[in-house]
């Protein structure tokens, strides 16, 4: 696609692998500069080597606050402006209810709910600021919208972003800010590496995706890429679910 982003300066997190690493190369290739954030500092070290001058690493800990505060200050530091956030980083503890220390719960809803809110919170402050339509597009999941066995606190995380989503959108319309979602369902990353290293689980969970295939990283990174750049411009509020027909199978 040729979508113009050579002006655009967007934040990734949980850029360091997966669908995160796939979204800052689609954005990169499009024209965007890009802060890739994520704890590891060794992974982002290597996925900045795609395009150094283009891609800045700022090593961040969805859990802490301040840490999620300063990605704004640091992508105004290092090019200037921003254009685009995409909430990507977050965290699937799974396991029996009954037996989940609560504080697990808490800790999941820190990075896929809180952290999420607190950077779109303060990306908008700079674009209500600035004068500057820009766009937040948060990663959920197809567990946000029905929910799923032994990852009861992943679920109602994913959905209450969904719930985010809405309001944001509705609130900051006003300002030109649109904020979507994009639901992932099953993508070939290490999310799903035990699926992927057993023939007969593969063989089972490719049934239930009437595609019959799992999706591929880079089939997010351009999504995404669609949302941050101006031909979505009438898009906000909007939930995008890439999941092979999976949840209207259901």
């Amino acid at each position: 696609m040729d979508l113009n982003l050579a002006d655009k300066v967007v934040i990734v997190t949980g850029a360091s692998r997966g669908l995160g690493e796939a979204i800052v190369k689609d954005l990169v290739d499009e024209g965007a500069s890009v802060i890739a954030a994520a704890r590891s500092e060794s992974a982002l070290k290597e996925i900045s080597k795609y395009a150094p001058e283009r891609i800045a690493v700022c090593v961040a800990d969805m859990e802490n606050r301040n840490e999620v505060q300063g990605l704004v200050d640091f992508a105004l530091e290092t090019f200037g402006s921003l254009s685009a956030v995409v909430n990507n980083a977050g965290i699937a503890p799974a396991g029996k209810f009954v037996e989940t220390d609560i504080e697990i719960m808490e800790k999941t809803f820190a990075v896929n709910v809180f952290a999420p809110a607190i950077l779109a919170k303060e990306a908008a402050k700079y674009f209500i600021e600035s004068g500057i339509e820009g766009s937040i597009v948060n990663i959920a999941s197809t567990s946000g919208l029905k929910g799923k066995a032994l990852l009861v606190g992943y679920s109602a995380s994913k959905g209450a972003m969904m719930r985010l989503t809405e309001a944001l959108a509705a609130e900051w319309a006003r300002f030109g800010i649109r904020v979507n979602t994009v639901a992932p369902g099953a993508f070939v990353t290490d999310a799903q590496s035990a699926v992927l290293q057993d023939d007969k689980t593969l063989e089972a969970r490719l049934r239930k995706i009437p595609l019959r295939r799992m999706g591929e990283p880079s089939e997010i990174g351009a999504l995404v890429s669609y949302l941050v750049s101006s031909k979505s411009g009438f898009v906000t509020g909007s939930c995008f679910v890439a999941d092979g027909g999976e949840v209207n199978s259901l």
